[in-house]
């Protein structure tokens, strides 16, 4: 009676040479299932002819030895390699442990491409999970290692350039308000008499007037605890602050209305542009200026200097004549602005298409009261309970316009 015959079989030899070294567990796998095959075919027709009552043969008893001792090994070995996976912290992510330059240079495809005679042409490479700057969960994200190069400081919005202060007379004052005597009419009768003849009577008339005197304040809040971290901050806020009040200050001192806590502003004051002359169909902007200063003039207040918005100003530099030729001087020159012999004074403060041209030093005076400050405080119960800073800018200022016929105030016409 014929035994068992089993394959000759060798198992792999696995696990043996280190702990660095790649193990096919697939391969094995596929190994142990045949030789589990092997002992399940012979423990099944050891059975059938043990039932029929027949013996097994020396050869048959041998060749089912050595499946069963081959069949130990392998479960030893696939034993030892589950440990090792184990230690080395599991079977699948052991691939993700592996480096970029690993698993680049034990890719069969690589191997293939290097292989092969030198000729042109390229190899397509994928990993799992390559590191990337990423802030997401997703493996590789590195984002959030990232460091950034934090600039010192803080970039400031622009400022815009105070002009219409320096136009004026400066003064101060210990007083909450301003008064003038101002004369308001003049009847001038004076003539040569003949001798015994009644002399002839001329009218004055004065007005006491009053300008109170405004305060422009703001304020802001800050924790105690950013100021003291960033003590360039307590200097940038009053900086911030301040220009604040003298943003203010000059609306005020060309526009203000007079009502309410107001200052009355020179535009509300000043005499309306009417020219003494009969002006041309064709007359410019440039043309417009020269005849304010002359109704200036004949007021007997001639004009130091225009006020115009820069949008104006534009139109002016680069009006042409008719050969294409700058009439206001030439665009490479670095000259202060003048016009007719008078600085133009650029604001974004005058309204566009307007213009106020005077003798502004006789026409006004500015009156300071309190100059600008900034204070700080902590007296308020909600600040002092939540550890908060008031932050408070103000200043004290009035306004007197002596003499509103040394303005001009006009429209060029160029906005509907």
């Amino acid at each position: 009676m014929g035994g068992i015959v089993s394959p000759e079989y060798r198992p792999p030899e696995f696990g043996r040479k280190g702990e660095g070294d790649d193990i096919d567990v697939k391969q094995l796998s596929r190994e142990l299932k045949a030789a589990t095959d092997k002992v399940k075919e012979f423990a099944e027709d050891a059975k059938g002819r043990f039932e029929k009552g027949e013996q097994l043969s020396t050869a048959a008893k041998q060749s089912a030895d050595e499946a069963l001792v081959k069949f130990n090994e392998l479960s030893a070995t696939m034993t030892e390699i589950e440990q090792k996976l184990a230690r080395r912290g599991g079977g699948e992510g052991e691939s993700e442990r592996k480096s970029v330059g690993r698993l680049f240079t034990e890719a069969e495809d690589v191997k293939s491409f290097m292989e092969r005679a030198p000729s042109k042409g390229s190899v397509q490479f994928g990993t799992k999970a390559l590191i990337t700057s990423l802030t997401t969960d997703a493996n590789g994200s590195a984002g959030d290692l990232i460091i950034p190069d934090r600039q010192d400081g803080i970039v400031a919005p622009p400022e815009r350039r105070m002009t219409v202060r320096d136009l004026l007379t400066p003064g101060r004052t210990s007083s909450n308000s301003i008064q003038f005597v101002q004369e308001t009419g003049f009847v001038n009768a004076a003539a040569t008499v003949a001798e015994g003849i009644l002399k002839p009577q001329s009218d004055i008339k004065f007005d006491l007037l009053t300008k109170p005197v405004a305060t422009i304040a703001h304020w802001v809040q800050a924790s105690k605890q950013i100021l003291a971290d960033a003590p360039m901050l307590e200097s940038y806020v009053d900086g911030r602050l301040r220009y604040g009040l003298a943003y203010a200050e000059e609306l005020q001192l060309l526009k203000g209305d007079g009502t309410g806590s107001n200052l009355l502003g020179m535009i509300p004051q000043a005499v309306a542009y009417s020219p003494p002359l009969t002006v041309p169909a064709d007359a410019t902007m440039i043309d417009m200026l020269r005849y304010a200063m002359l109704q200036a003039v004949l007021a007997e207040y001639p004009a130091t200097g225009h006020v115009l918005n820069p949008i104006d100003w534009a139109r002016i530099e680069t009006m042409k004549d008719t050969i294409g030729g700058y009439i206001i001087g030439d665009p490479a020159d670095g000259a202060a602005p003048r016009l007719w012999r008078l600085p133009v004074v650029e604001t974004p403060a005058m309204t566009v298409d307007k213009f106020l041209t005077g003798a502004f030093k006789l026409a006004a005076q500015v009156f300071d009261r309190e100059d600008a400050s900034v204070a700080l405080s902590t007296d308020d119960r909600d600040n002092f309970v939540r550890n908060l800073v008031t932050i408070l800018a103000e200043e004290r200022l009035g306004l007197a316009v002596y003499r509103p016929e040394a303005l001009v105030y006009g429209d060029f016409g160029n906005v509907t």
